[in-house]
């Protein structure tokens, strides 16, 4: 993402895991960890909009960390359908959060697409003291998997012009919880064209980070 881009493996439950970690030049204000889009349609940690939110956060001062499920990149395993992909984001959430640097730091835990699901997943199974601080959720998959209920200060953006995750998908799992739903008029599931605009809507939404 940067020639400060840092890669390392942490150890997950499927083998190694391989992690990008980018850090602010001052003391990180807390840890962001982003999921990445279906490893199945050719979803990486390098992909755009997951390489975007990372960039937004840090810029916002926080170390971000993004990683490959198993079987993508150099990351071990095979792909699980969903289940083994969320024990893979504990598993570096629990990996970072070990090293002192991170114990006590605020997390913000954010996915794209397929990495939505997870994120949310995987927030859900936090223990109480270990919930993220915010949840950043773009494009989330809302119609092809089950996406659990959200805290109301989520973080959704969402493509009016979808046409992987249909915008009344989300809105229909969002209208129950009472869940604003940001869009970007005529954007797709991709947020070609938009991604410069992507990012300052979530350092927009997210400067009141360091102050809660």
């Amino acid at each position: 993402m940067t020639p400060r881009t840092v890669r390392e493996t942490v150890d997950g439950p499927a083998g190694s895991i391989e992690c990008a970690l980018d850090r602010p030049e001052a003391a990180p204000l807390g840890l962001a960890v982003v999921c990445h889009p279906h490893p199945q349609f050719g979803g990486t940690f390098d992909n755009k909009v997951v390489q975007t939110i990372a960039r937004a956060c840090l810029g916002l001062g926080w170390a971000s960390v993004r990683f490959n499920f198993r079987g993508v990149g150099a990351s071990q395993g095979t792909w699980d359908e969903g289940r083994g992909e969320v024990d893979d984001a504990l598993a570096v959430i629990a990996a970072w959060r070990a090293r002192p640097e991170f114990a006590i730091a605020p997390l913000v835990l954010a996915g794209f697409s397929f990495g939505g699901y997870v994120a949310v997943t995987a927030a859900n199974r936090l223990d109480a003291a270990a919930k993220p601080r915010r949840l950043v959720l773009v494009g989330p998959s809302t119609e092809k998997q089950q996406v659990g209920d959200v805290p109301a200060d989520t973080l959704v953006i969402q493509g009016e012009s979808d046409d992987v995750v249909p915008l009344a998908a989300t809105l229909a799992w969002a209208r129950p919880q009472n869940l604003p739903v940001i869009v970007f008029p005529g954007v797709g599931h991709f947020f070609h064209g938009q991604l410069a605009l992507l990012k300052r809507v979530i350092v927009r939404e997210l400067r009141d980070l360091d102050a809660v």
